[in-house]
């Protein structure tokens, strides 16, 4: 597999791990006991921290890139190995 390949998949990991993390550790002003200000929605965070995020997304990244790498290399797991319905009926006769 190319560096580009494995970047690229590494990118795409990154994404869906930091929008999966995102709800995770917020807490919003009601739960804070803090006064909103005026037109902040009542779902709005109230200290949003990208650090941990970051961190949190890399290190899952990392390690889903790495199976998968190693997937790709040793074929531990095909696309035939997840083909869970059965094979269609045969065809008996001509359609009209």
């Amino acid at each position: 597999m190319q560096l580009t390949s494995i970047l690229a998949i590494y990118f795409l990991f990154w994404v869906m791990s930091a929008f999966m993390l995102l709800p995770f550790g917020v807490r919003t002003a009601d739960e804070e006991g803090i006064k909103k200000v005026p037109g902040q929605a009542e779902s709005a965070p109230t200290n949003f921290r990208p650090g941990p995020l970051v961190i949190k997304a890399t290190i899952i990244a990392s390690v889903l890139t790495t199976l998968f790498v190693l997937n790709f290399e040793y074929g531990w797991l095909s696309a035939e190995d997840l083909d869970i319905f059965p094979e269609p009926p045969a065809q008996i006769g001509p359609r009209d």
